[in-house]
């Protein structure tokens, strides 16, 4: 096809024009320049279409609402490209600012090099994010928002769905009818009234649920670890330990995340622990049940009925025992599948894609951004120290006391302006709140993820004398207002207390409480408070060979010879059952709790 000569634009002043220019340019054109005061060869310039329109693109490569679309399209250029191999998204991503996915697409390593560094934002269409890779994100200057809460009252509203329709055979009667039977003493169901229903999960979803739940009538109570009590009672629930939840409940409704705290935390030995009878609902993730489990315990009548929207696999098998059983009501993931949530999750993307791109900060974030290398170098063991002092602070905390108030203290040599604590905040606050959420913190969304979660984190320095060489002598995590697992945590002004430092670049935990004690912070710990006396490392010890668990590293601190003394002990791997039950029955041991890190 033939084309036009290039134009030539003449600079006024003889000088090497500014390609920042604000006039409209043609796609091609050339500079006359002069050199000495004698023309020179002109310089042809090819434009691209980047350079030639300021808006960003961004590409939509799953069907979403049109009312997101719209919002997009009065900043952007946008480019909706559904079904895309993964050779065909590779090869447009170069030429986009933006992507927004749901859980089909796979936004792998390969997506973001191919980006050559164009690629700012990433937006997922919804909750998780396991098709995205985040470390291949973080890596490439890429920051990766999600739709967290436009789900919410549709996921709960199915979690009512399914609790009503459970409990008076719904499913099953309609499938009966159709089949030309009329079965009416067969479908006699059970009524709400009165009836206790267990909350496990007390966030955004189970809020809601509950709030319906108490409008039917029923006795509502919750299991959540880092709910705040005030917040359960203004809506007339009791927070209450997990075992007590699971064995008073009528109803059990679950809407906790899916981490390797809570994976198939229903098993056999929970439902054993179960008022017989009872009926479960789960609207969260399929792994926080043991499927082979649940189906023995239907077929046991310890679980009179389950309804079921979430999988471990997803679509089950068709052969699938738990779902062809007759005393269990299945939905394909309908969770979020209302008109208005899929409009929602539609412009809660949006908004944040488009804020991003304009460079605000993202309150969904689920990746960190970028840290100055030579930052990131000297404080790398010290917010590893900084996370893993949240981890083991947030599992010192007994189950439904909640935490509302953790004071971090830094002690350092250096100038207040010579140390940015804030990436140091976000890593505790990362460490407090991941372990019991299905939340990714980092430096963009921890202050407000502790806000919205009503965590206040306040901060305290103290001044060293000395050499300004580290940039830390000791962090200090302190947790107020709560009951401990392990009371030798509690510090004399009566809050859990942990205390760590690097040593020649390795993260120790060097305070417990009021004891003093040094191990790393690697695998996992036990700490005992035991009665100081000969033998008791040995006695310990024996029982952790016994079971091939290795002993990285033990500590003793005391408070005076013979007396209480508290044992740190480094594990590399988890101690079974049965062996941290022969740990705690060794006589001189008063206590003991495992901490994974």
């Amino acid at each position: 096809m033939a084309t036009s000569a290039p134009r030539t634009l003449r600079s006024p002043f003889l000088m090497t024009p500014s390609l920042n220019s604000r006039l409209p340019l043609p796609s091609a054109f050339s500079i006359a320049l002069r050199k000495n005061g004698r023309a020179v060869k002109p310089l042809v310039v090819v434009v691209s279409a980047a350079a030639l329109d300021a808006k960003p693109t961004v590409l939509v490569a799953e069907k979403l609402g049109e009312a997101g679309i719209e919002l997009l399209k009065e900043f952007a250029n946008v480019d909706c490209a559904y079904n895309l191999s993964a050779e065909e998204l590779c090869t447009k991503i170069s030429l986009c600012d933006a992507l927004i996915v749901r859980s089909g697409t796979k936004v792998s390593r390969e997506v973001f090099e191919s980006s050559a560094g164009r690629l700012k934002v990433v937006g997922r269409a919804g909750v998780g994010i396991d098709n995205v890779d985040l470390s291949a994100a973080t890596e490439h200057g890429c920051l990766v928002v999600n739709a967290p809460t436009a789900n919410t009252i549709a996921a709960a509203e199915h979690g009512i769905a399914l609790l009503t329709s459970m409990a008076r055979n719904v499913a099953q009667a309609d499938a009966s009818i159709k089949s030309g039977k009329w079965q009416r003493n067969k479908y006699v169901g059970v009524s709400l009234v009165g009836k206790s229903l267990a909350v496990m999960g007390f966030g955004k979803v189970g809020s809601e649920v509950a709030r319906r739940a108490k409008g039917l009538g029923m006795h509502v109570i919750a299991h959540d670890p880092y709910a705040p009590a005030d917040r359960a009672r203004a809506i007339g629930v009791d927070l209450v330990s997990f075992d007590e939840a699971i064995a008073t409940a009528d109803f059990i409704s679950l809407h906790m995340p899916l981490t390797p705290a809570t994976s198939k935390i229903l098993n056999d030995g929970t439902f054993a622990k179960m008022k017989k009878g009872v009926r479960i609902v789960n609207v969260a993730r399929g792994g926080v049940i043991d499927e082979e489990a649940l189906v023995r315990a239907l077929d046991a009548g310890i679980v009179a009925q389950a309804a079921l929207d979430v999988f471990t696999q997803e679509p089950p098998p068709k052969d699938s025992k738990l779902v062809q059983h007759e005393r269990v009501t299945a939905t394909p993931h309908l969770g979020a599948s209302t008109m208005e949530a899929q409009e929602g999750v539609a412009i809660e993307i949006a908004e944040a894609v488009v804020g991003a791109l304009k460079g605000e900060l993202a309150a969904t974030a689920v990746n960190a951004p970028m840290v100055p290398s030579e930052v990131l170098t000297e404080l790398k063991p010290y917010v590893e120290l900084a996370e893993k002092l949240g981890r083991l602070a947030v599992q010192l905390v007994a189950g439904g006391s909640g935490m509302k108030t953790v004071k971090v203290t830094y002690a350092s040599a250096r100038a207040p302006d010579d140390l940015d604590t804030r990436l140091l905040r976000a890593m505790i606050t990362k460490g407090l709140i991941e372990p019991i959420s299905s939340v990714f913190v980092n430096l963009v969304n921890a202050d407000f993820t502790a806000k919205q979660r009503g965590l206040r984190i306040t901060e305290e320095r103290i001044s060293l004398d000395g050499s300004p060489e580290s940039p830390l002598d000791f962090i200090q995590v302190q947790v107020a207002n709560v009951e401990s697992r392990f009371a030798s945590a509690i510090s004399e002004a009566g809050e859990i207390k942990v205390e760590g430092r690097v040593k020649d670049g390795i993260p120790h935990l060097t305070k417990v409480g009021s004891f003093e004690v040094d191990v790393t912070l690697e695998g996992s710990i036990i700490l005992c408070r035991q009665v100081d006396q000969p033998g008791m490392i040995g006695k310990v010890g024996s029982i952790l060979g016994e079971e091939n668990v290795n002993v990285s590293f033990m500590s003793v601190g005391r408070i005076a010879p013979r007396k209480q003394a508290v044992m740190a002990i480094g594990v590399d791997d988890q101690p079974s059952k049965e062996a941290l039950k022969k740990i705690g029955d060794v006589p001189a041991i008063e206590e003991f709790v495992f901490l994974k890190l």
